[in-house]
C-alpha cells in the first residue's frame, strides 16, 4: 500500500511535533512551561456555555444543520460585522459558517486552485496556507515578511509573471507569528494589486479583537473595493476562548463564498446546531470578555517583553495577537535555540523555521500562560546566562 504523493510532500504539522516533544520531556520529569501553541488558557465565557447547555437539550438541534450555517448564525455574523467594522454583508450570499477558520482556509484552495496554479503566501506564515496549496497541487510563491518592511509583504517585489498566474493571495493581520499589524493604506494597495492581476485576496482575521494600547484592527473589507476582491476568515476560537468548539466563519465576495460552499457541502456536514446557537450568543451577547482578555494579554506581554529586554533583547510592545516574535541570539538556528530552551530550561517555544524560511532567526512565544509562569520562565532564562 502506497500513500498518495500529496501526503508524501506534506511536512509534519508543526504543532503536532511540538506536542510530541512536550510529552517526551514530561515523561522525563521536566516541569514544562509551554509557551508554544497559542491556545487561550482562560475559559469560554459562562453565558456562552449556558446557551450551549440549553440548546443541546433541544431535539431540534440534533439533526443535520444547513451546510452554509443556520440563518440565525449567519445573521449574527453580519450584524457583528456591521457593528464592529461598518461593513454591510448579505447573510444569504456573503457569509458562511466554518468548522473553525482552519477548515475554511484549507478548503478555499480546493475551490480555486488547479494543478500548476500559483498562490501568493506570506512567509513566515500559518503552515496551512502552504499545505492547502500543496493539497490542491498548486505552487506556493512566498512573499517575505521582513522586519525592515514592518513584516508586510512588498507587493512591488512579486514577480509579475508569477502574479499573472496566481489565483489567490493570503494575508493575515494582526499577524501570526510576527504579531505585526496593517493599516487601511496597505489594504488598499492589496486591493489594487488584486484588481490588476485578477486575484482573490484571503484575509485571515482570527486575531482581529486581540489588540492592545487602544489599537483597533481594521477589516480588509472596510477599504474601497475590498469586498469585490476578497474574503475574510474569522474564528470564535481566539475571540471568545472557544478553540475546542470548532466554529468560525468566512465573509466577503459572494462568488468566493459560493465556491467555498460547494467544496464544504461535498466534504463536511456543517457545525452542530447547538454550537451555532452558542455562536449566536457569543456574537450578540455581552462583549466585555474581549476587553478582559486583552487586559490579561497586555499585562503578560509587558511582563515578558520587559523581562526579555533586561536579558539583552530590544523588543517593542506588540499591538496585536497573543504572540511575541523574538529574535534568536548567539547565532543559533531557531530549532537549536528552541531545543536549548526545552533541554536546559523546560521552556517550549515555537521555532520560526516552522513558519517558513523567512521565519528562521526567530522563535514565537505565546502569552497563553499565567503571569507567574511567564515570570518563572524569565528566571529560568536568567540562570541559562544567555
Amino acid at each position: 500500500m502506497k500513500i498518495a504523493q500529496r501526503i508524501q510532500n506534506i511536512p509534519p504539522y508543526l504543532f503536532a511535533e511540538i506536542d510530541k516533544k512536550k510529552e517526551e520531556a514530561i515523561k522525563k520529569g521536566v516541569q514544562i512551561i509551554n509557551l508554544g501553541i497559542g491556545d487561550p488558557d482562560q475559559p469560554t465565557p459562562s453565558h456562552i456555555i449556558e446557551k450551549l447547555r440549553e440548546s443541546v437539550k433541544d431535539p431540534k438541534t440534533h439533526n443535520y444543520p444547513p451546510y452554509e450555517g443556520t440563518a440565525e448564525f449567519r445573521q449574527a455574523i453580519v450584524s457583528w460585522y456591521k457593528n464592529r467594522f461598518g461593513v454591510d454583508l448579505d447573510p444569504e450570499k456573503e457569509a458562511i459558517a466554518l468548522i473553525g477558520s482552519k477548515e475554511g482556509i484549507a478548503h478555499i484552495f480546493l475551490a480555486f486552485i488547479d494543478p500548476g496554479d500559483f498562490t501568493l503566501l506570506p512567509n513566515p506564515g500559518y503552515p496551512v496556507y502552504k499545505t492547502g496549496t500543496l493539497f490542491a497541487n498548486g505552487i506556493p510563491y512566498m512573499m517575505p515578511l521582513l522586519k525592515e518592511n514592518n513584516f508586510l509583504p512588498d507587493l512591488d517585489e512579486i514577480d509579475e509573471e508569477i502574479a499573472k498566474q496566481a489565483k489567490l493571495m493570503f494575508i493575515n493581520y494582526p499577524n501570526n507569528p510576527t504579531a505585526a499589524v496593517a493599516d487601511k493604506k496597505f489594504f488598499q494597495k492589496v486591493v489594487n494589486f488584486a484588481k490588476k492581476y485578477d486575484i482573490l485576496i484571503c484575509h485571515d482575521f482570527a486575531y482581529s479583537e486581540t489588540t492592545f494600547d487602544n489599537y483597533q484592527a481594521p477589516s480588509f473589507l472596510e477599504v474601497e473595493g475590498g469586498k469585490e476582491v476578497g474574503i475574510e476568515f474569522h474564528s470564535l476560537s481566539k475571540l471568545y476562548n472557544m478553540t475546542g468548539w470548532r466554529i468560525g466563519f468566512a465573509v466577503g465576495k459572494k462568488e468566493a463564498i459560493s465556491a467555498l460552499s460547494i467544496v464544504k457541502s461535498n466534504i463536511d456536514s456543517g457545525v452542530f446546531k447547538a454550537i451555532q446557537k452558542a455562536g449566536v450568543e457569543a456574537l450578540t451577547g455581552p462583549q466585555d470578555n474581549i476587553e478582559k482578555m486583552n487586559k490579561i494579554y497586555s499585562s503578560r506581554r509587558d511582563l515578558l517583553i520587559s523581562g526579555l529586554n533586561k536579558l539583552g533583547w530590544n523588543l517593542e510592545p506588540t499591538k496585536g495577537t497573543f504572540y511575541v516574535w523574538v529574535p534568536v541570539i548567539n547565532k543559533m538556528s531557531s530549532v537549536e535555540f528552541a531545543n536549548l530552551l526545552l533541554d536546559k530550561c523546560g521552556i517550549i517555544v515555537t521555532p520560526g523555521i516552522g513558519y517558513g524560511e523567512y521565519g528562521e532567526g526567530y522563535v514565537r512565544i505565546a502569552l497563553t500562560v499565567e503571569e507567574k509562569r511567564i515570570a518563572e520562565a524569565i528566571e529560568r532564562l536568567k540562570n541559562l546566562k544567555l
